[in-house]
């Protein structure tokens, strides 16, 4: 967590809602042990529980299972707890108050500008009933991002405007106390192809909620059979039918997952010419996926066998980040001038 040797620091992280789906590996995960195994960077993964109570606060249980799955899903991918630390953001309570001293420096209107969180509230269909945790998760989001001095934050471009909050507060914090306390993050995108996938129903997002995923922990047999029901081209009705290559969810995934790109370009030139069925392509991407996702099912499984042991490395995380964002907060107290006892 300390900054040596002039390296980056990163903080990312994911909301325990569900077990997470292949949706995350392409997008994010995969990334984060690239970058985690580069050493280049000082990697901080963050099981944000305070923000998905956010939403969920009437199903705390939901939340409390989550927090496990997720944990399996990061070891079974490679996130290695001697190289990143993984840690539990309800376990770090400077968060709470570097949140309150952030909230006193956002206006309401300057929060319901943030298009991020717009789009969030009309998706989750809050209405007039938006929680006042919910709203302003923005401002704890900065708290996370500086508590720990992080400078490269791994996001998708839909998040820009959340990083561009972080930044106004730490330039707030900065101009107002006059120490430059806080560090402004910058925004860390995927390389191109490793954004967000879509669902196996075509539908342009993979989506818990919309049930159209595959997810990291799915068997074989059910890997296969959610593969067999993918949406490809409802206009390919015959083999000898030419099909439609663009938009077609196998493709997509094949230009993911397939190493070998000349074999799934022979494939899109005979399924655009005619004479190749749906039921083939599928097959192949099957072989494919299932090479790709049984090592990290069977590392799952393996670390399943021993939560104990999985709580063990959250804990540890936790308090070594802990000690990193209580640092932070000493600090902020000093430059406002609350540490009247010190």
């Amino acid at each position: 967590m300390i900054n040596l040797a002039n390296k980056k620091v990163i903080l990312t992280g994911d909301r325990p809602t569900g077990k997470l789906h292949i949706g995350h590996y392409v997008g994010s995960l995969k990334n984060r042990v690239e970058l985690q195994n580069s050493g280049k960077y000082d990697t901080n993964i963050m099981i944000a529980d305070m923000q998905a109570l956010t939403d969920n606060a009437r199903d705390p249980e939901k939340i409390r299972h989550s927090l496990l799955q997720v944990a399996l899903d990061y070891l079974a991918v490679g996130i290695d707890p001697e190289k990143s630390t993984i840690l539990v953001q309800s376990q770090i309570p400077a968060l709470n108050e570097l949140t309150m001293h952030y909230l006193n420096l956002v206006s309401v209107n300057r929060l319901k500008r943030n298009p991020t969180v717009k789009n969030e509230i009309q998706q989750k269909k809050f209405g007039e009933s938006v929680p006042a945790g919910f709203f302003i998760y923005p401002v704890s989001q900065a708290a996370d991002i500086t508590a720990f001095k992080a400078d490269t934050i791994p996001v998708g471009e839909d998040q820009e405007p959340m990083l561009e909050q972080t930044r106004e507060i730490v330039r707030s914090v900065n101009n107002i106390y006059g120490k430059d306390i806080l560090v402004e993050p910058e925004g860390y995108f995927p390389p191109k192809g490793m954004g967000r996938i879509p669902g196996l129903d075509g539908n342009a997002k993979m989506s818990k909620s919309l049930n159209n995923c595959i997810y990291l922990s799915d068997d074989s047999d059910t890997i296969k059979k959610k593969v067999m029901s993918m949406y490809t081209d409802p206009n390919h009705i015959h083999i000898e039918d030419p099909g439609k290559v663009e938009g077609n969810t196998v493709f997509t995934y094949l230009d993911i997952f397939a190493d070998d790109k000349q074999k799934v370009q022979d494939l899109k030139d005979q399924y655009s010419h005619g004479g190749l069925g749906d039921v083939k392509i599928k097959r192949y991407l099957n072989e494919v996926l299932q090479a790709e996702l049984q090592p990290i099912r069977e590392r799952r499984e393996m670390y399943a066998k021993d939560p104990q042991a999985v709580y063990d490395i959250l804990k540890a995380g936790s308090e070594k980040a802990n000690k990193v964002a209580s640092k932070t907060l000493d600090e902020v107290r000093d430059a406002i001038g609350i540490n009247y006892f010190k």
